[in-house]
């Protein structure tokens, strides 16, 4: 979700010799546009932060540097290159580079200085140049200028995940005007958020990676622009960052209470259950519970009586998004709607709230769940002009009913619900015969494979499959590893998987790599659905698109209700907050940012005891 010639250049074409203050410092007038120079960036509005402003409210200013924080993680690494398809990246390598701008996670989507010291961009967002600081460099003391950036941007796209090269599809040049100015070109100005995230991109080093592979998996140690750097690994199984004592960025407004533990170390283990005993043994200090069932039952014992350690429910304003059973339209028995509605009556999820998660969970209908986006009620009138060019495209549901997923009264006994689901089924060619539902073309029975990774999951995949049986399906759970798991996902090799579709408080480029027909068949792309549709591609590019918030807004909404009726997942359920456990051996910031759980704020309490 992120969005010139030279300032010389534009007096010298079309100055009207006008100065005016704009956002942060001045604005230069010229025939064609009002270019604004800039300590940062909003996607709608204006930035809550004013120029020089000293650091978030939400950190602590005076947080002391020093101390441990040791995590989990699961399954194994067996590289340090994330930015590709192959291998299987560490944990915790965004701590090694820098971005041009760093967000703010008390605003919805503004962007402030970190390498970028300014940013330069006309009104209509069709090309922005970052004013890079003299003093921004690598770990090694190389200087990062233009060229790192124009380097980093045009290697992610040809040798990247396909993400890269979707989302910033709209990049029409990149140029190194000189060390400290680089210029991003757009292909047109209704991509406005692009001037955004093109400042979130991590920026590479071109020296150390144009002499290297960059497309084949390495253990070998890279170099950053970031608050830390690594400092020893155990391959597949612990890696340990060390803060960098010379961190070039420190000081800046953007980087004041961040990174304050001098270590930050990844230990790996198999699974989420076995990780929670290690974590209540005291092997690794923080952890964020995604467990109903553990949350409610597992973190008990003198350590949490005592006050060892804390756990604590913290809220949180971020869109929650959608995670669901997520159905793989590539596969020939799955292309009917009605065949995938049929199926999301057979999850009973008011019998697994109840039964398995303790009721902790709401059911999530729409996409952009937890949000203003989220198409919650019939589509108004503003709303309904944005389907004018697709109206006979798209499920003529989206324009009379709200939609809501099955709802059951979760006693577990749902025959109404599987009786509705054989009436769909026969409608879309299956019959049922000896308890099987084989369809009437093929003659064969249809059969489902839902694909996991964790055995924590079986529990809620087990009553569902329950479920399908009765209805003549024939179902199996298959429990791979994780990195087996990564791979049959870059290929689309599956039939069902519990996954999830995360979401921002302002939806844009990202939502191409998701459901636009472009990424459908490229290897590793986030479009697990397979969705090819060019009524959805045409909502895709509309929001993208969006002018100004109350339009993101009514645009997000128009591709919620297409996604919706169409039945592409079965929506499983969310929270509002981060369920956190940890060692009582850490501060954080007495506000806490709206949009993040913000870990990178605290600070270690012995560190604190010491002074």
């Amino acid at each position: 979700m992120i969005k010139l010639s030279s300032v010389t250049h534009l007096l010298r074409k079309s100055l009207i010799a006008t100065v005016s203050v704009a956002v942060s410092t001045a604005s230069l007038i010229s025939a064609a546009d009002v270019v604004q120079v800039s300590h940062g960036i909003a996607m709608h509005g204006d930035l809550k932060y004013p120029p020089q402003f000293p650091h978030f409210e939400y950190v602590n200013p005076n947080a002391p540097k020093g101390g441990k924080a040791i995590q989990s993680a699961i399954g194994t690494f067996d590289s340090f290159n994330q930015f590709i398809v192959k291998g299987n990246s560490a944990d915790g390598l965004g701590l090694l580079y820098d971005s041009l701008l760093a967000r703010a996670n008390d605003e919805p989507f503004s962007l402030y200085g970190l390498v970028a010291e300014s940013v330069e961009v006309p009104s209509d967002r069709s090309w922005i140049i970052f004013n890079l600081r003299s003093t921004a460099q690598f770990s090694d003391g190389t200087p990062l200028t233009a060229d790192d950036v124009q380097f980093s941007f045009n290697i992610l796209r040809e040798k990247g995940k396909p993400f890269f090269k979707a989302y910033y599809a709209d990049i029409e040049k990149i140029e190194a005007i000189n060390p400290q100015r680089v210029k991003f070109t757009f292909k047109n100005a209704l991509n406005r958020e692009l001037a955004l995230i093109v400042g979130e991109v991590p920026i590479l080093p071109k020296h150390y990676w144009e002499k290297r592979d960059f497309q084949k998996p390495s253990l070998d140690i890279p170099i950053g622009s970031g608050p830390y750097q690594i400092e020893s690994f155990d391959p597949g199984r612990s890696i340990t960052y060390s803060r960098n004592e010379d961190y070039w960025a420190a000081s800046l407004p953007v980087k004041v209470g961040y990174d304050n533990f001098q270590y930050r170390t990844f230990d790996y283990y198999r699974d989420g259950t076995v990780a929670l005993e290690a974590f209540k043994a005291g092997e690794y200090d923080f952890r964020e519970e995604n467990s109903s069932k553990r949350w409610a039952t597992s973190y008990t014992g003198s350590a949490f009586e005592d006050g060892r350690i804390k756990v604590a429910e913290l809220e949180h304003q971020n869109p929650t998004g959608m995670q669901a059973f997520v159905i793989n339209n590539r596969r020939e028995q799955f292309t009917d709607p009605r065949v995938r509605q049929a199926l999301a009556l057979a999850f009973d999820f008011e019998w697994t709230n109840k039964n398995i998660f303790y009721n902790a969970y709401t059911r999530t209908h729409s996409f952009f769940s937890n949000s203003e986006m989220a198409a919650t009620s019939l589509p108004s009138e503003e709303e309904l002009k944005i389907f004018e060019p697709i109206k006979d495209q798209v499920p003529p549901e989206v324009f009379t009913q709200v939609y809501r997923a099955p709802k059951t009264d979760g006693n577990g006994r749902i025959y109404s619900e599987l009786r509705q689901a054989k009436r769909l089924l026969q409608k879309a060619g299956w019959v049922f015969k000896s308890g099987k539902l084989i369809n009437e073309e093929t003659g064969k029975q249809l059969t489902i494979e839902m694909l996991l990774y964790s055995p924590a999951f079986e529990r809620v995949v087990s009553p569902f499959i329950r479920n399908l049986e009765r209805l003549g399906i024939k179902a199996n759970i298959r429990l791979i590893d994780v990195s087996q798991y990564i791979g049959r996902l870059r290929t689309y090799d599956f039939d069902i998987i519990v996954s999830g579709f995360g979401q921002s408080s302002s939806p844009g480029n990202e939502q191409r790599d998701y459901w636009h027909s472009s990424s459908a068949n490229i290897e590793g792309s986030r479009n697990l659905i397979g969705i090819s549709d060019p009524a959805i591609d045409h909502l895709v590019e509309q929001l993208i698109q969006s002018q100004d918030r109350k339009q993101l807004v009514l645009r997000t909404r128009a591709l919620d209700r297409v996604l919706q009726w169409n039945h592409f997942v079965i929506p499983q359920y969310h929270i509002n907050k981060y369920r956190v456990a940890y060692w009582n051996k850490f501060e954080m910031p007495k506000i806490r940012p709206k949009y993040n759980l913000g870990f990178e704020t605290w600070w270690s309490k012995s560190v604190e005891e010491s002074k």
